[in-house]
């Protein structure tokens, strides 16, 4: 059976997309993603039929590793405007349903502005780094440079006792000036370093606004792939951080039939 498929990048994080209004069909995930025989991805997804009235659809995430994965910002972002061009939504707006919940996308051309969820927790380890779910799990190391071990560095961590079996995302970040950071990360499933993460950006800005102490507005990330922006407030009396927005490009590149 031939199942049609498209290729979507955003800032270099790259997914493969699948139709499954009609029928979710049976896919070799990891051999698909594999760049060396398959098609090539950070993570392959899934655009399946919502079950609740009002929200377009639902998303299915996998890993290039073949699992079931949580939720991806920037895979987040890609869907919604494939969405878009299928003629799902209205005006330009998108609702759907993550594996973190529900989620709003605003489609302006090659831009996507993507809700992301309340943040109300953000754990100080001993070591001065930070850990924090932003849809999913992530580890932030403030750095006075990115270093070129940055993959074995982070590995180590991913790999380390407290994240060995559930695994972590690992970003290492510097900073520009107060609004303006660079970062790298590392991703589970994927297992290496992607080009950009967009759960990443969202735990790098907000670590950072921490830091130092920035209640709202918006900070521009840097990563290997290109600029994303994090909107944010944060409310004093309930220590969260909430009207999270995620907002960079998502492009299509290519699509095809797998017959595998």
């Amino acid at each position: 059976m031939e199942i049609p498929f498209v290729k979507y990048q955003g800032t270099g994080n790259d997914f493969i997309l699948i139709d499954g209004r009609i029928q979710i069909p049976e896919l070799d995930v990891e051999f698909w993603c594999n760049r060396k025989f398959g098609i090539g991805a950070d993570g392959l997804m899934i655009l399946a039929p919502s079950k609740e009235p009002n929200v377009d659809f639902e998303m299915i995430y996998y890993n290039s590793d073949g699992n079931l994965s949580s939720m991806c910002g920037n895979g987040g972002r890609c869907i919604a405007h494939w969405a878009h061009d299928l003629g799902i939504g209205r005006n330009g707006h998108i609702v759907f349903n993550a594996p973190d919940g529900h989620h709003e996308a605003w489609i302006n051309n090659d831009t996507v502005k993507l809700s992301m969820n309340d943040v109300d927790q953000i754990i100080q380890l001993d070591n001065n780094d930070v850990q924090l779910n932003t849809g999913s799990p992530h580890y932030v190391k403030k750095c006075k440079h990115l270093p070129d071990t940055f993959v074995e560095e982070a590995k180590q961590i991913r790999l380390s006792t407290p994240y060995k079996k559930e695994g972590i995302n690992v970003n290492f970040y510097i900073e520009q000036d107060a609004r303006l950071l660079e970062c790298r990360t590392f991703e589970r499933g994927v297992e290496d370093e992607t080009l950009s993460c967009g759960t990443g950006v969202t735990a790098v800005a907000l670590a950072h606004a921490q830091y130092k102490q920035l209640n709202n507005g918006k900070i521009t990330v840097v990563t290997q792939g290109g600029k994303l922006a994090l909107y944010f407030e944060y409310e004093e009396s309930t220590g969260k951080y909430q009207n999270l927005f995620l907002e960079g490009p998502a492009e299509f590149v290519f699509k095809g039939t797998l017959d595998r």
